[in-house]
Formats: C-alpha cells, structure tokens, sequence
C-alpha cells in the first residue's frame, strides 16, 4: 500500500473521464446480467444490452426497490436469480431484517469499503476495533475484509459487553473505532466514569446511525482526531463517505448514481431531494438501478479534498412515504403521475389532514401564473389517480420545501 491521501488514482479522475468510463462497462454490466442472473433475465427481456451506453438510455430500464427483494427471493429461493454465481461459490451469506438474504461474492473487499476506511485515516498496520455487530447481518464484514484488505489488523468486537470493550481497548490499543456513534458515545462515556484512559483511539468511522454535528463535535472534544460517516446497504455495499473536508458525501468509485422522483424512476436535476438509486457493478450481485429507499441530493461543485466524484447530501430520510387515506393506501408514484399529467407544476406534495376517522386530502402544487380551470384539471387528475377526492392548493414557485417529500401525513392521532 501508499502513503497518499487518496486510496487510488480513480478518485482525482476529471469527472469526464470517470463518466466516460461507467458507460463505456454499462452494456456489458447488462449482458452479465441478463446472461448469467436468471431474475435479471427476465426483468430486461428484450433490452438491447449494447444500446444501454447512456444515461439516457439506463434511465429507460425499471428500477428495482429495496420493498420488492422479499417477494422475489421467496419466488425463487435464496436470492431471486439475481446473483451470477450458485450460493455455494459465494464467501458469506447473510440474513438481514426482512427477511432479506445477501450475498457476498469471494473476491478482496468484496464490499468497495476500503475507500471508506481509508478516507477515515486507516493505514497498513492499524488496528481496528469493530463495534458493528457480526451475527448473521453484513455490516461488521464489510469492514472487516476492506481493513484486512487495507493490511489492518481487526478486532472483532461486535456490540455490547461495554466494560469488556475498554478492557480491549486498553490492553491491544486500536487505533480507531468502527461502529455506530451510539455506541462510542457509550464507550467513551463509561471509560469517563471508570477513569480508563482509551486516548489510543485517535479516529473513527461510524455509520447505521444519524451522527448530529453535536455528537461529532462532542467526540472531538473528548480528544477522538477523525470523526467520519460512511452510508452504505447490505445490497450494494459501500454507496458514499465522509472525506476530512466534511462537504457532503462522495460517491463510490464503481457506482453509478441517480436521484429519482419518489415511487418513479424519473431521475431529477441536481440539488432535488429524491430517491438514491444505484447501479453497481459487482460482477457476482449485480445490481441495476435498484432503489434502496433512502432519500439524498446531489451537492454541486467537488470536494476540497482533492476527489473529485459526485457528492450527496448525506441520509435525508425514507423515500417510501405511501399512506392510509380513508381505507385506500396512495402512493408516491401517484402523486408523480399526477404531477405528469400537468407540466405547467412545479414542486407537488399531497398533504394528509384532519382527525381520527376524518381524512382531508390537499394536493399543494407550485406553478407561475397558472391558467385558467387548472386546479379543477388537477383535480380531477388527483381523484382518477388515487379514486379520492381531494382539493387542490396552487402555490408560487419556491413555496413548497426541497426535501423529497411527496405525502405528508400531517393528521393528529392524539
């Protein structure tokens, strides 16, 4: 390994170069796929895999969510003749909350999380403590093959026993800590308590957990050097990390990303909250814009830190936002197909009100100078779309926040 601040020279690629690289492999991704993934096969039954050389062009296929791996695996057992290679070929296999299973192919840092680890301060002869848990999920994996990768040292600690935790810490002195921030805060608060000195710990990488900058500035305070997040799923691995500029997120080398319109696979500009959506290249799961569920943005501009790939806001919340209105569930994709309908719309959002057995349903829709009859149009549209009748709100461009959301559940339960 090096001593560069950069885990390899792909991430100080110019932008269109890196671009140009992802789709000149994206047709051959799709062939893979459709050639050697049965799930894959029939999902893009009669995609030209040659064509698929765009963004355009990607953006035209279907976009497979989280919600639907259960009933897929349960369809064709164990994992939805999604993967290329027969279970016995993998390295691990896991059960995640679902249930979900998921495999992980046998190559080196089968999870692309040594970039992750290596933008935290992890070097060759480290030694890491690895706090997230190892029973039957991926997590604490993903990091135990990229630091063993990286050439550290791991120490499986998995979660819980906090006294026996310290006592670790002060007899192998690992050098960093990777887990939750929930859990280090508990380690460092006992250790305090306790009077043991863990000052060895000098950074960490934390993930599954919202980290506020309170929390991060508190590990500081207590002497911690690096605080940094990753964001990653149990399907596609590593998906973005925190670098020490602490200006958003910056993509994984191997990914494609996309920001897509809630319960669509419309993808949006630049800036707009919407769904991450993801095509990874992992020859042995395959994964092509499968939409993980989670809410993000892309920011503009490139990191201070030298890399130079696509940067997301961060964990935003859940794009799954369908809601209960008078016994009948809407959905997201509804509100987008309502917003289709009528171009002249900005910024939708259907807002759900009112009390205990008494559902008021507002659509909220922005638009500039809006024509005549246009809120009885849309109206109209809202009660074809849903089968409810609701009202219709046209507001000024700018109105309605920038956050992702196409349903508000805004009624009192209390």
């Amino acid at each position: 390994m090096h001593s560069s601040p950069f885990y390899d020279d792909l991430e100080t690629r110019e932008p269109e170069a890196r671009e140009g690289a992802l789709m000149a492999r994206l047709p051959g991704l799709v062939a893979l796929a459709q050639r050697d993934a049965p799930g894959w096969g029939r999902r893009l039954a009669g995609v030209d895999a040659r064509a698929v050389a765009s963004r355009k062009a990607l953006a035209a296929l279907p976009v497979l969510r989280k919600s639907e791996l259960k009933a897929l695996q349960q369809a064709e057992p164990p994992f939805g003749g999604l993967t290329t290679l027969p279970p016995g070929r993998m390295g691990h296999l896991y059960l995640s909350p679902g249930p979900i299973f998921d495999p992980e192919g046998a190559r080196p840092d089968p999870w692309r999380s040594a970039r992750a680890l290596w933008a935290a301060g992890m070097r060759p002869g480290h030694v890491l403590q690895n706090c997230f848990g190892y029973h039957l999920t991926p997590g604490a994996w993903m990091v135990d093959l990229a630091a063993r990768h990286i050439g550290c040292a791991v120490i499986p600690a998995g979660t819980g026993q906090t006294e026996q935790q310290i006592e670790v810490i002060r007899a192998l002195r690992p050098d960093a800590y990777v887990g939750t921030p929930s859990f280090l805060r508990i380690i460092i608060e006992k250790a305090l308590e306790t009077g043991a000195d863990i000052g060895n710990l000098r950074r960490a990488l934390v993930g599954a957990e919202a980290l506020p900058p309170s929390l991060r500035a508190w590990f500081l305070d207590q002497g911690l050097q690096t605080v940094l997040q990753w964001y990653g799923t149990a399907d596609v691995g590593l998906i973005a990390y925190e670098s020490e500029a602490l200006e958003g997120m910056i993509l994984e080398e191997d990914l494609i990303l996309e920001i897509v319109r809630p319960g669509t696979g419309e993808p949006l500009p630049d800036g707009e909250v919407g769904e991450v959506v993801v095509t990874s290249f992992n020859p042995d799961y395959p994964m092509i814009r499968f939409g993980t569920g989670d809410l993000s943005a892309v920011l503009p501009g490139r990191s201070p830190c030298g890399r130079t790939n696509v940067r997301i806001r961060g964990w935003l919340g859940r794009a799954d936002q369908t809601t209960k209105v008078r016994g009948m569930f809407v959905h997201p994709g509804q509100v987008a197909e309502i917003a289709r309908r009528h171009p002249e719309l900005g910024r939708v959002r259907l807002v759900v009100s009112g009390e205990m057995a008494s559902d008021l349903m507002t659509l909220r829709a922005e638009v500039a100078g809006a024509p005549e009859g246009l809120a009885e149009r849309v109206a109209q549209s809202l009660r074809e779309v849903t089968t409810l009748r609701g009202e219709v709100a046209l507001q000024p461009p700018g109105s309605l926040p920038n956050d992702g959301r196409l349903i508000e559940d805004a009624r009192r339960y209390d």
